[in-house]
C-alpha cells in the first residue's frame, strides 16, 4: 500500500531538499491545481518541489460546494467542451481515481410550471446524462428520473406543496475538499515529491529575463531558502495577480475573485433524503447532504478586499435563508445556522462585470522563460489544469519528458478500499471499533484508515470520540499532525476535519482537548498550547462579528480583528 507521511520531520527535510539541489518543476500554490500540477509532474518523473505559504487547501480549496460535477447549469450556456470535460473527470474520480473521497449525490429540481418546463428542464438532464455515457465513465451514477408533486414531496417533504408542480431528480457527486488536497498532496509526495506548507513565496530568483528559482520564506522557523528550478508553475488561484507581480510580469490575463459563501445546518432542520437545487434570478442555490448536517450555497458576488480571509455579511447569510425559505414548508432561521464559511472562485476576466458571467475556463500561459502560469478553471478539472500546466512546463526544459499519466494513477487510500469497505464488519470486531466509525474513516482516509486504526491499537484512548465533536475519533486529531501535514490547531480544526463548520460552538468547546493532542507530535509546550487555543478561539469571535455586519467592507474589517499567524 503506498503511503507518505507529512509530519514535522518530513517537512523540514522536504525544505532543505529544495533548496539542495535544482529542481525540474517547482510548483507554488498548495490548493487543488497546484497539488494536481506536482502529482502530474513528479509521475513523470521530474523533479518536483512544491509550496505553500499557508496550510494546504487554505483558500477557496477549502471553501468551496465540495461537489464534484459537470456543471449541468454550463448547458444551458451552451457550454458543452466544459461540461464533457468535467463530466469525464466526474467519471475517473468516482471509480478510478478516488473511489474512496467522491460519493454520489441525489439532486431533486423542483419545477415550478406545467409543460414545457419539464420538456425544457428534462432534455437538460437528459443530455447531460447522455453525454456522461457518451465519454464511458458515467457507469457510477443512476440516470435521472422524472417525478410527479406527490413523488418529489416523499422524496423531499420539506418543501411547499404550492412550491412545485413536479420534478426532476438527477446524480452529480461530492468530496471533502480540504480532504482531497492533502490526500492529493500526500499522493505527490509517495511518489517523491517535496512538499512544504508555511513556506512563502517572498521573490523570484532571476538571470536576465529569465526566472530561474524562489526565495521562500519558512513561516514556521523563520529561516529563508533560495529554491532553484528550470520552471516554475505559478498555481496560486485569486492570487495570481500578486505572485506575477513578484517577477513584473503580469501576464496576458486578469483574475478577478468572486465570492460565495454556504450555510451549514443540522440534517433535520429540513427533511429530505435528496439534495435540492434550485434557480434563483442570479444563478443556482444548492441544499447538499453533508453527512448529518446541509450545505446551502451559493453567492456569487465581486470581492476585492482581504484574499485570505474573505468575509460573509448579514446581508450575505439573509439572501441565502431568503432563497432557500422561498420553497421550505418550515423556513430556516439564523438560529438554525451551525456554520458559514466563505470562499473565493479565481475567475478569469471577461468583457462581463458580472462575476457570474466571467469564464469558468481555465488558461495557461508563460509570460516569462522559466514562468508558467496557470487560472481559473473548477475543481472538477483540477487534473486536466495540471496536465495543461506541465505540458507548457516540459516545453521549457531541455529533455524529453513523458506524457501524462495522472489518468491512471489513484490516490493513495484507493488501493483496497473496495475491498476494505466490504470487509468492514471484520475490521470492526478485530479493532473493537462500531461498525458505523470504521465507515466513517473509510470514507475519510480509504485504506490509509489502518494507520489510524494502528494509533488506536497503541493507545486505546485514541478510539474514543473528540468531546462536543463526537463524530471525529481523538486519533484523527493526531494523525492530522503526524501525517497530514497540520502544524496549527486551526488547521485540524478547519480543513483536516471540518469541526469549524459542524458545530454550533464553531470548535470552541473541542479545540483545549484538539491542541493537547497535537501538542506531543508538534513538540509545542504549555505555552504554544494556550496560544493554539486564545488564537482559534479569537478567529471565531472575529468571524461571528463579520457575520452580524451589514456589508462587505464592515464583514471584512471585523474579520480582520484576529491575527493570521500564531506567533513561536
Amino acid at each position: 500500500m503506498r503511503t507518505a507521511t507529512l509530519g514535522p520531520e518530513q517537512r523540514a527535510e522536504s525544505l532543505a531538499a529544495m533548496a539542495e539541489r535544482e529542481l525540474d518543476v517547482l510548483v507554488v500554490g498548495g490548493g487543488v491545481v497546484g497539488a494536481g500540477t506536482a502529482l502530474d509532474a513528479v509521475t513523470r518523473g521530474l523533479a518536483t518541489g512544491l509550496v505553500e505559504a499557508r496550510d494546504w487547501a487554505s483558500g477557496t480549496s477549502s471553501r468551496s460546494s465540495k461537489l464534484i460535477h459537470g456543471g449541468l447549469r454550463y448547458l444551458e450556456m451552451l457550454d458543452f467542451t466544459l461540461v464533457r470535460e468535467a463530466l469525464k473527470e466526474r467519471g475517473l474520480l468516482l471509480e478510478r481515481l478516488a473511489p474512496h473521497l467522491v460519493k454520489p449525490v441525489p439532486f431533486l429540481y423542483p419545477l415550478q410550471h406545467t409543460g414545457w418546463e419539464r420538456l425544457y428542464a428534462g432534455s437538460g438532464v437528459a443530455l447531460y446524462d447522455a453525454m456522461s455515457m457518451a465519454r464511458g465513465h458515467g457507469r457510477g451514477l443512476p440516470l435521472h428520473r422524472h417525478l410527479t408533486r406527490r413523488h418529489a414531496l416523499r422524496v423531499a417533504p420539506c418543501l411547499k406543496k404550492d412550491a412545485l408542480v413536479g420534478a426532476l431528480q438527477y446524480y452529480d457527486a461530492q468530496m471533502d475538499d480540504a480532504r482531497y488536497v492533502a490526500t492529493l498532496i500526500r499522493t505527490a509526495a509517495a511518489y517523491g515529491a517535496k512538499v512544504a506548507n508555511r513556506a512563502r513565496v517572498t521573490g523570484f530568483l532571476r538571470e536576465g529575463e529569465r526566472v530561474v528559482g524562489a526565495r521562500v520564506q519558512d513561516v514556521e522557523g523563520g529561516g529563508e531558502y533560495e529554491i532553484h528550478a528550470k520552471q516554475i508553475v505559478n498555481a496560486t488561484g485569486v492570487w495570481t495577480d500578486d505572485t506575477q507581480a513578484m517577477v513584473g510580469e503580469r501576464g496576458q490575463f486578469h483574475v478577478r475573485a468572486s465570492k460565495g459563501i454556504h450555510l451549514v445546518v443540522p440534517k433535520d432542520r429540513v427533511s429530505s433524503t435528496s439534495g435540492l437545487i434550485l434557480r434563483t434570478e442570479k444563478s443556482v442555490l444548492f441544499v447538499i447532504p453533508w453527512g448529518r448536517h446541509w450545505i446551502i450555497g451559493t453567492t456569487d458576488t465581486d470581492w476585492d478586499l482581504d484574499k485570505a480571509h474573505p468575509a460573509a455579511s448579514s446581508a450575505d447569510i439573509d439572501y441565502l435563508l431568503e432563497h432557500v425559505n422561498s420553497v421550505l414548508a418550515v423556513p430556516l432561521t439564523r438560529d438554525d445556522v451551525e456554520g458559514v464559511y466563505a470562499g473565493l472562485r479565481p475567475l478569469l476576466a471577461g468583457e462581463s462585470d458580472a462575476t457570474s458571467k466571467l469564464s469558468r475556463e481555465h488558461t495557461v500561459a508563460h509570460p516569462a522563460p522559466g514562468l508558467v502560469v496557470v487560472a481559473g478553471g473548477k475543481y472538477t478539472t483540477y487534473r486536466v489544469m495540471a496536465k495543461d500546466a506541465v505540458d507548457e512546463a516540459a516545453r521549457g526544459l531541455d529533455m524529453r519528458v513523458a506524457d501524462c499519466v495522472t489518468e491512471d494513477i489513484p490516490l493513495i487510500g484507493a488501493e483496497g478500499y473496495r475491498a476494505l469497505w466490504n470487509a468492514r464488519a471484520r475490521i470492526a470486531a478485530r479493532t473493537g471499533i462500531h461498525v458505523v466509525r470504521v465507515e466513517h474513516l473509510l470514507n475519510r482516509y480509504g485504506s490509509l484508515a489502518e494507520e489510524v486504526l494502528e494509533l488506536i491499537a497503541a493507545d486505546s484512548s485514541l478510539g474514543e470520540p473528540l468531546k462536543y465533536a463526537d463524530d471525529y475519533l481523538r486519533a484523527e486529531i493526531v494523525y492530522a499532525a503526524s501525517h497530514e501535514g497540520a502544524r496549527h490547531l486551526d488547521d485540524v480544526l478547519t480543513r483536516r476535519t471540518r469541526i469549524s463548520i459542524e458545530t454550533f460552538d464553531r470548535g470552541t468547546r473541542s479545540a483545549r482537548e484538539a491542541a493537547e493532542l497535537m501538542a506531543p507530535v508538534l513538540t509545542w509546550d504549555k505555552d504554544q498550547v494556550e496560544r493554539e487555543v486564545e488564537h482559534y478561539e479569537k478567529r471565531v469571535e472575529a468571524e461571528r462579528e463579520s457575520q452580524l455586519q451589514p456589508d462587505d467592507l464592515t464583514a471584512d474589517a471585523a474579520r480582520l480583528g484576529a491575527p493570521d499567524i500564531v506567533p513561536r
